[in-house]
């Protein structure tokens, strides 16, 4: 795909984000890092990492321990904004799997508040195996809905309509004096990894050799601003 094919299959959406073509389906890249199948009333999210503080806080490093809380509040933010049927989580929704167990209550039940109205699929990853026990929904290794697959860590080689997490994509942008560093989605029109919508989940930039088995030469980056996002071509990116 040309980088003039990439940025003619991306245009604005009413609602807020870019509307990027996936296959032969629509998807909504929003500001918040979530994305938005409106076709099928999806609301997709990636590596929240819910507990990452404590989890690290046990272990002597003392990380502020409102990460859940944040993570849950913007992800509600974007259920009231959306109301979608079904919200799929992308796996490392816990940052272990003992994390839904240090749930506070009120963090529980913004998850439950979160879930009313809607069904939850919870797609396993590498932290979180199992997926949640205890919680509303349904964890399952993988999810099709249409063209669209929804996995937690991608698979290298081509594989249209795949949406998938775990590498925490990240750009860094030539800017004037310098360069800035956001997360992003990262597409090349078949395949699209989301970013990290966890508090505290890191990132990895999408120059790393991590993403060349999976994506075609010179993919578009969707960068997340503060309250928009932007396609930003190859040229534009620089490595860390």
């Amino acid at each position: 795909m040309s980088m003039a094919l990439q940025f003619d299959a991306v245009a604005r959406h009413p609602i807020g984000g870019l509307a990027v073509a996936l296959a032969s389906e629509t998807v909504v890249c929003r500001p918040s890092g979530a994305l938005w199948v409106e076709s099928r009333r999806v609301l997709v999210v990636a590596d929240l990492h819910l507990e990452k503080g404590s989890f690290f806080a046990a272990r002597g490093q003392m990380l502020p321990p409102y990460d859940t809380a944040e993570t849950l509040r913007r992800l509600a933010g974007e259920v009231a904004a959306l109301a979608p049927d079904l919200l799929v989580f992308l796996g490392d929704s816990f940052h272990d799997r003992d994390g839904e167990d240090r749930l506070a209550a009120a963090d529980v039940g913004s998850l439950c508040a979160i879930a009313r109205g809607r069904a939850l699929v919870w797609v396993t990853g590498n932290h979180d195996p199992i997926g949640p026990r205890h919680l509303p929904g349904e964890a399952l290794g993988s999810l099709a809905l249409g063209a669209l697959r929804f996995v937690h860590e991608p698979v290298e080689g081509t594989d249209p309509g795949e949406i998938a997490g775990h590498l925490h994509p990240c750009a860094r942008v030539r800017a004037l004096g310098g360069s800035v560093r956001r997360r992003c989605f990262v597409t090349d029109g078949d395949r699209l990894i989301l970013p990290a919508f966890g508090a505290l989940a890191g990132g990895l930039n999408i120059r790393d050799a991590a993403f060349r088995p999976l994506l075609r030469p010179r993919p578009l980056a969707v960068v997340l601003g503060s309250d928009r996002v932007h396609a930003v071509g190859w040229a534009s990116l620089r490595g860390d």
